[in-house]
């Protein structure tokens, strides 16, 4: 059974609700009550509105009139416009309170809706039901769209939970005239039509995905504002203007360029401008690049930018902007360059780590030795050559030598009869 909740396919990882994600296994946007352990002080009331998470990123402040003892997962019936609705409390008690000061700055209470009940077995179901039938009204509802020509895309379908009314999430360019297709998917579906136009952001938001960090989409697990981005950030912090690599899933630059810009933008306060160009006599020398962790700020040559670049200390820097202001000029750059030396590590070899080729002596074979064993020296039995089958070299190397041997003599003959 797929997460009720947020619409993800699949159950989400320790789910143990009856689908939804009361067990922070699919982590739409989750709120960590850090407040849960503080007791209230004497004779104040628990904060009434309670935060509830709907489809994806949709939420909303709902007012407890009836002093339900509801806790963080609990699923609820509340008001809906028109109708019910059934959504999944996200925060309760006081934490509420600092949520309502920070995204609905306006919200009155006295106009807040109403939790009607703890949602029963029917509610669930019938909402269940109703997220069955969202995706094929979504294809139906595009194809309605392109019939009618309009320049829209239909991202996103929430039927509510009663099944009177659906709401449809899509991107334009521009402005579109939508009048005529709400008259058809009215027709069609045979329900209240309510069109939201949503930012490409927000529809990634809504429909989630991984990065290129390998991590889920920010704007769909925690992210919930969405602040502007610009390609400043990405040259403060010296990356290249790739717009493949800079682009999030939206199309747009993407909201990671913004978290670390701030602690570039008060190292860089500590580096002198880049624009300056510096005076020697060897000639100009113009800023190239800036490495703020190794604070170091690179320079070339005019007409010499093959011959590579000149690293400098941005107090070195200062002074030989100093000396051309006082009509000095240096005679080379690589003059006021710090040498820096390679310090080898000084921690101990503790574990007994080794080179890598430390057991290739155990898999090395052994080399063969020479068989020392007699070899037979006839002609058939002996080993054969590769050519007729005869005996080899050294086997008539052999037969030379015996034949060369000197024969005994008729007298030696008869010595050795008589020693006998």
């Amino acid at each position: 059974m797929s997460c009720a909740s947020c619409g993800s396919n699949g159950t989400p990882n320790g789910c143990k609700n009856n689908g939804t994600c009361s067990s922070g296994g699919c982590n739409k946007l989750e709120v960590y009550n850090w407040l849960s352990n503080m007791a209230l002080p004497g004779g104040q009331t628990p904060y009434d509105i309670l935060e509830i998470r709907f489809k994806n990123s949709r939420k909303g402040f709902f007012k407890n009139v009836k002093n339900l003892s509801l806790q963080v997962g609990d699923v609820v019936v509340v008001e809906g416009a028109p109708g019910k609705d059934v959504g999944v409390v996200s925060i309760v008690g006081e934490l509420t309170r600092i949520q309502v000061k920070k995204k609905s700055p306006n919200f009155k209470p006295s106009e807040a809706r109403k939790i009607i009940r703890i949602a029963e077995q029917e509610d669930i179901d019938k909402w269940i039901k109703a997220r069955s039938l969202e995706k094929e009204v979504m294809y139906k509802s595009r194809t309605l769209a392109v019939n009618l020509g309009l320049e829209m895309k239909i991202s996103d379908v929430e039927y509510q939970a009663d099944l009177t009314k659906a709401i449809f999430y899509y991107t334009a360019e521009g402005r579109v005239d939508f009048r005529q297709l709400i008259k058809d998917m009215a027709d069609e579906f045979k329900i209240r039509i309510e069109m939201r136009q949503i930012g490409a952001r927000q529809e990634a938001s809504r429909l989630g995905g991984i990065g290129s960090c390998g991590r889920e989409l920010c704007c769909s697990t925690w992210l919930t504002d969405f602040r502007s981005v610009s390609t400043s950030a990405a040259r403060y912090q010296q990356l290249s203007l790739n717009p493949q690599k800079l682009a999030g899933q939206c199309g747009k630059l993407k909201c990671c360029l913004n978290y670390e810009l701030d602690m570039y933008l008060d190292a860089i306060k500590a580096f002198p401008k880049g624009d300056l160009k510096l005076q020697t006599e060897k000639g100009t020398a113009i800023h190239i690049k800036t490495d703020v962790f190794k604070r170091q700020m690179s320079y070339a040559y005019e007409g010499e930018f093959n011959a590579g670049l000149i690293p400098l200390n941005p107090d070195r820097v200062r002074e030989i902007i100093r000396m051309n202001k006082e009509g000095k000029k240096p005679y080379d750059l690589t003059d006021f360059m710090e040498v820096v030396e390679e310090k080898e590590p000084d921690y101990t070899n503790v574990v007994g780590q080794d080179s890598l080729n430390r057991f290739e002596h155990i898999f090395k074979k052994k080399k063969k030795r020479p068989n020392k064993k007699r070899k037979s020296q006839g002609g058939g039995k002996g080993p054969q050559n590769k050519q007729g089958g005869g005996p080899t070299k050294k086997s008539n190397k052999n037969n030379r030598n015996r034949n060369n041997r000197k024969r005994p003599t008729e007298n030696q003959k008869n010595n050795n009869e008589n020693s006998k």
